[in-house]
């Protein structure tokens, strides 16, 4: 038994060792991929920020959660270096879903078959794994959590003793790092529920009869309380943080006010919200069907079908087809294909399921297409077959007009200069080493933000920006350029220079 345990640690190691390995390759072009995907400009502006001593969400300002512009400032924004370790991070994930797999699906040659779809999607472009985004960092953050979860079902249930006895921390411990997670992007409250709902409907007091009993409830309330203690505590001490610095309302508005409008966006159905009440009624019937049949599903079944329904409900919240959004459903959904293989008895339904859920994520995500010609554009830049420029000009027509003004933004101004930039690239600011003048990076977030154009017109007095460019396609210019006379056009971009 010793000697087949050893062969079998030694499989698993290899397995892993191997599948990292052929991620690396997968994900090594993201670590040379010009400075171009909007959002990822942001955060890089943000990280800058928080580097030179700026306050998130007073004096530099985006709508999710700290973590990640923390993530940002540790390496001053430098995509490279969050590209690396967004790479460590996959590899994480891959790491944490493979022993949450070996739990859930028993059959080692499933959980490797459902291990190696998990790291191929997370790897290849399709669904933006190679970008810095929110996800990608909550992936085994939350992974690590189920994985914890299900450990201490699993303890639990192996006792032959008072259930009483046992003192859930590892659930303690789960709720923190899922709220690690939340203070990356707030979706993994999401994650929390279905892991909430998995220790309640799991539990064996969880019946009617037994639940009557004092002992029984007060175990049940001891171990929900606990997780539910460890997901609150750390958001509580950031809102106090940002409290102490003055900042709890800017705080309270990025993290939660701000996203709000996100759930109104598309969700009109007869009613205001009335296609969310419809989802949220879908996701409801699915979650009585699970509790009726949960003896028959096992409780691997019970975690898949719960995680996987609120993973979904999670994509669709916002109604917004953002590709990166697919990355929350990822795990479950890989974790649902490893149980059609594994589970004979549930394998008719869940392959319809199957079919329903990779008919909405085609028809209604813009899965990213052109993955072979991702890695032949690396290849042929690196074999010198193609310049920079055309290089830079696969990701975004726009990119290399970006670079263009960033050389000619660097041999206009010092060090000391600012700049403003009248668009939605903010990773110019970045390209050129330069802060926006006011807390706001783009010009979205300055038409979208009540105080915008007041902040923004604050900061353009005070700073007094050696240029200003306009980019196309913006909306009007909604300041006075009175003192500034037109010095450039590169391409259909116009640069204003101080005459003062």
């Amino acid at each position: 038994m010793k000697t087949l345990a050893k062969m079998e640690k030694s499989w698993n190691c290899w397995f892993l060792i191997l599948t990292s390995f052929i991620f690396f390759l997968f994900r090594l072009p993201s670590l040379l991929e010009p400075y171009w995907y909007g959002d990822e400009g942001i955060y890089q502006i943000l990280g800058m920020g928080i580097k030179k001593g700026l306050l998130l969400y007073r004096d530099v300002f985006d709508n999710k959660p700290p973590l990640l512009y923390v993530t940002y400032s540790m390496f001053n924004g430098d995509q490279f270096a969050v590209r690396a370790l967004n790479l460590i991070f996959g590899i994480l994930a891959i790491i944490a879903f493979f022993y949450l797999s070996k739990r859930l699906l028993i059959k080692d040659n499933v959980a490797y078959i459902s291990t190696g779809i998990f790291a191929f999607l997370l790897a290849i472009p399709a669904l933006e794994g190679n970008i810095a985004n929110a996800e990608n960092f909550m992936l085994p953050i939350i992974l690590l959590a189920g994985l914890m979860v299900y450990k201490n079902y699993e303890k639990l249930h192996e006792k032959t003793h008072n259930f009483l006895s046992e003192i859930p921390l590892k659930l303690f411990l789960a709720g923190i790092i899922l709220s690690i997670a939340f203070l990356f992007k707030i979706v993994a409250l999401f994650d929390f529920t279905a892991f909430f709902l998995f220790l309640i409907f799991s539990d064996p007091n969880f019946n009617f009869k037994k639940i009557k009993r004092i002992k029984n409830f007060f175990f049940l309330s001891k171990k929900l309380s606990l997780f539910i203690i460890g997901f609150f505590l750390p958001i509580a001490v950031t809102a106090l943080y940002f409290y102490i610095a003055g900042a709890l309302p800017e705080f309270a508005r990025a993290t939660f006010f701000s996203n709000v409008g996100y759930v109104g966006y598309g969700n009109k159905f007869i009613i205001p919200q009335g296609l969310l009440i419809f989802k949220l009624l879908l996701l409801s019937g699915f979650l009585l069907f699970v509790l009726t049949k949960k003896e028959k599903l096992t409780s691997a079944g019970v975690f898949i079908y719960i995680w996987l329904a609120f993973s979904l409900f999670n994509a669709f919240f916002s109604q917004r087809p953002y590709t990166h959004y697919l990355l929350t459903l990822l795990p479950s959904f890989c974790l649902f294909i490893g149980f059609i293989f594994s589970n004979k008895r549930w394998q008719k339904f869940s392959l319809l399921i199957f079919v329903i859920i990779t008919y909405l994520a085609l028809s209604s995500f813009n899965i990213y297409d052109k993955n072979l010609a991702y890695y032949q554009n690396f290849f042929s830049f690196i074999k010198g077959d193609k310049t920079a420029s055309k290089y830079a000009g696969f990701f975004d027509r726009r990119t290399p007009i970006d670079y263009q003004l960033a050389d000619y933004i660097s041999q206009q101004t010092r060090d000391e200069d600012n700049i403003y930039v009248w668009g939605n690239n903010a990773q110019l600011y970045k390209l050129t080493n330069k802060m926006p003048p006011g807390k706001y990076t783009v010009a979205y977030h300055v038409s979208s933000y009540k105080d915008g154009i007041s902040n923004t017109y604050d900061g353009l007095i005070k700073n007094k920006p050696r240029l200003i460019i306009i980019m196309p396609n913006s909306k009007p210019f909604p300041f006075s350029l009175l003192g500034y006379l037109p010095k450039a056009t590169i391409s259909d971009v116009i640069v204003y220079e101080r005459s003062y």
